[in-house]
């Protein structure tokens, strides 16, 4: 049996695999991005997905960048009072 016909096909395959992982970059990308514009969004994430936002605040501790959590709880204990 040739290789020939199976080329195309490989090509095809490779390419959706990198389309759907650069799709998922950038999704990753405008998660993060979002998170990091709106306490609002954050607090959905944290109903919905906690361990999500878990990533985002701990990314952003290994960067440097403290603080963050505890102005997140602080509003949303005010917010419930």
């Amino acid at each position: 049996m040739s290789h020939k016909p199976l080329q195309p096909l490989a090509k095809t395959l490779i390419k959706a695999v990198i389309a759907l992982e650069m799709v998922g970059v950038f999704g990753v990308y405008a998660l993060f991005f979002k998170m990091k514009d709106s306490q609002d969004f954050r607090g959905t994430m944290n109903r919905r997905f906690p361990s999500i936002l878990e990533v985002y605040y701990q990314s952003n501790e290994w960067a440097g960048i403290y603080g963050i959590r505890e102005r997140d709880r602080e509003a949303w204990a005010s917010k419930q009072d």
